[in-house]
């Protein structure tokens, strides 16, 4: 499927299948019967072993265990043990990664942690057109700490970096359009001058292979419940490169973030190494289930996955392009797979009406506005004979114009 002229056929994508190593993971997520879920990129799919995991953590360890579990079932350490798992998976030591909080809090963390890391320098650079959490966050550390955030395109992220810049705050995979930054360049650039990179991870934990520590990067985030499939709502992560975590001093010191909690002293004494990134009581029952979440992923060679990625994001454009032509639809993502991450995003003036029609239809995207139809490929679950199917009933939703009826034009509360 190397030659881009030639028409693509179903006994081709069947090969795919065939050949695909990961081919058996499919079996260990519970997908619905009649569904091509391709919203993993903003709710992971739900593992099946979860379902048990969760279900002994109710009805016995809290049930039974009650407040003894936090020592009897080891719930007290998991933010530690869960970091761990995790930092497998971006290219940290285990020391490295503490699961924590939400990502808009973690964020906020090392934010003020990076500035208070650089006195005398206030600028923070960010990119125009990020996910806007991280603005909206951001911009609240300014106010706060009597800096400056400027946003600039992303072509323009490496010229706006210079002697000035304090942080620069960067999501790795964009939210809307999958490109990607060259996270070693970016970082390189940062140190010549001397500042810190933070890097949101939420578009590209568990969906391609990351470097952190390769990349020589000093802080990061990144959120449990997309492509690590830890459900809605799951904690978020935070990375300390080891060579800062003696200096950190994060703004949220609770208790958990305390050297000593349960001396209950009144004077705050920060955690040695990643521990001072914790603040309160952890989430138990999010954890144990994003810990459980977390072996689908056991035995994954990370580097296979993301050629998967590759090739089922390229199919899907050229299926695109070869089937759905006369319909209006552009491409926002990176036509180059190397440049993009585990997403195609596709622009139609329609787009919010047209998703409904091809969620009631089964496959289920998303849309970001003004005219975003956002597909992720999470490969652990997705075949690519969904993606062949998957752009068949684009086809019919758009030759019938089922897309049409007028309750796919009324907004919901989330899109």
């Amino acid at each position: 499927m190397n030659d881009s002229t030639k028409t693509i056929t179903e006994a081709q994508v069947a090969r795919l299948d065939a050949a695909d190593p990961l081919a058996g993971r499919r079996e260990l997520f519970a997908l619905p019967e009649g569904v091509i879920y391709l919203d993993g990129n903003s709710l992971g799919a739900l593992p099946k072993s979860v379902m048990g995991r969760m279900t002994r953590a109710i009805e016995q360890e809290w049930g039974v265990g009650l407040i003894r579990s936090w020592n009897d079932a080891d719930w007290y350490p998991a933010p530690q043990r869960v970091g761990g798992r995790i930092a497998t998976l971006i290219g940290a030591h285990a020391d490295e990664v503490i699961v924590a909080d939400s990502t808009s809090v973690n964020l906020f963390k090392v934010l003020v942690a990076a500035l208070r890391m650089r006195p005398g320098r206030k600028r923070i650079v960010g990119e125009r057109g990020n996910f806007p959490t991280d603005v909206y966050v951001a911009s609240g550390v300014a106010e706060l700490m009597n800096a400056e955030l400027v946003t600039v395109e992303p072509d323009d992220v490496m010229a706006a970096i210079d002697e000035n810049t304090a942080i620069v705050s960067l999501t790795h995979t964009n939210y809307k359009t999958g490109r990607l930054y060259d996270m070693a360049a970016i970082t390189r650039r940062a140190h010549a001058v001397g500042a810190l990179v933070v890097w949101d991870l939420c578009h590209t934990a568990g969906a391609m292979p990351c470097d952190l520590n390769g990349c020589d990067a000093d802080f990061a985030v990144g959120c449990g419940y997309k492509y690590f499939n830890g459900g809605p709502g799951a904690p978020a992560f935070v990375f300390v490169a080891r060579r800062h975590q003696a200096q950190v001093r994060q703004p949220l010191t609770g208790w958990h973030g305390h050297a000593r909690p349960f001396e209950f002293t009144h004077d705050y004494a920060p955690g040695t190494g990643i521990d001072r990134m914790l603040v309160g009581t952890a989430s138990q029952l999010g954890l144990i289930a994003l810990e459980q979440a977390l072996q689908a992923f056991d035995g994954v060679d990370m580097q296979q996955l993301r050629r998967k990625s590759e090739q089922m994001t390229d199919l899907f454009i050229r299926l695109v392009e070869q089937e759905l032509a006369p319909y209006g639809f552009g491409l926002a993502s990176p036509r180059d797979a190397a440049q993009r991450g585990s997403q195609v995003s596709l622009t139609h003036a329609e787009g919010y009406a047209i998703m409904q029609a091809l969620i009631a239809r089964g496959v289920i995207g998303d849309f970001r506005a003004p005219e975003i139809l956002r597909f992720g490929f999470a490969v652990l679950y997705v075949s690519f004979r969904d993606v062949w199917n998957a752009v068949a009933i684009i086809k019919d939703v758009m030759a019938t114009g089922a897309w049409k009826a007028p309750e796919f034009s009324e907004r919901k509360a989330v899109t």
